[in-house]
């Protein structure tokens, strides 16, 4: 069994076949799937799906940092009522800091990580981190705090030296998804540093499908080939990968 850590099968992009792309995974061995919320648009389709596979399908709620903007107070507002409610969430996320669309709510992006950061902790949830080109500003917010979740940061792409700076706050595990299998990625060389037994597995799906789907749509299923590339890069079985980063999705996240 391999579990997908991170995909968006609720989004627009599959609105005519999401159940057909859970299946299709489940299928290929992707037996748990964990859904991350983006704003307020997508919880309601994210919770129409999952409900289709309860036994597949886990959510974690979130406000994106790309979707922080002038109402930004009052989406926060409700997503933290959503989290609160009667509705089993995993995680808190995707949260983080991206500044690379947009610097325009930089400061309130920072806000909103770090309101989030203290959800986590209240309610003993990990945290699924999105950082693009946000690395020194997530460091930054992670100086303020005294004590940090437990957490992802999901779709990893950074340098050795990123882990190092990561690693001086926490413990974090890093998601490996389709980036490792493009032919001028640098992050196979990384692989060795993170450890296999920090590494989750992921698609971000329906974005960064992986050789020989690049270019294409992703979903759950081409998880497959991620696994086979970063199981080639670190010498190991891919069965002995799966079990891996199956026990270690199952621990941060609390799945059974």
């Amino acid at each position: 069994m391999i579990i997908d850590t991170h995909t968006h099968l609720y989004l627009e992009e599959f609105q005519n076949d999401g159940i057909e792309a859970v299946n299709r995974a489940i299928h290929a061995g992707v037996e748990k799937m964990i859904f991350p919320n983006v704003d307020l648009a997508t919880i309601a389709p994210m919770k129409s799906l999952q409900s289709r596979f309860p036994g597949n399908l886990s959510m974690a709620m979130g406000l994106h940092p790309t979707e922080v903007g002038e109402c930004w107070q009052e989406d926060l507002h409700k997503i933290e009522e959503e989290l609160r409610g009667g509705d089993k969430y995993v995680a808190v996320g995707e949260i983080g800091i991206d500044m690379y669309w947009d610097k325009t709510f930089r400061a309130e992006q920072m806000e909103v990580f770090s309101r989030q950061i203290d959800w986590a902790l209240e309610l003993d949830l990990p945290i699924i981190i999105h950082c693009r080109e946000g690395l020194d500003e997530i460091l930054e917010v992670f100086e303020t705090k005294e004590k940090l979740p437990r957490g992802v940061f999901h779709s990893f792409g950074g340098s050795v030296e990123d882990v190092k700076r990561i690693r001086r706050y926490s413990d974090f595990y890093f998601g490996i998804n389709g980036i490792v299998t493009f032919k001028n990625s640098k992050l196979r060389e990384v692989l060795p540093e993170i450890g296999v037994e920090r590494i989750l597995l992921e698609t971000d799906a329906p974005y960064l499908a992986p050789v020989p789907h690049r270019g294409k749509r992703n979903e759950s299923a081409y998880i497959i080939h991620t696994a086979a590339h970063v199981a080639q890069n670190l010498s190991i079985g891919i069965d002995a990968l799966a079990e891996i980063t199956t026990q270690s999705a199952m621990a941060l996240f609390g799945l059974e």
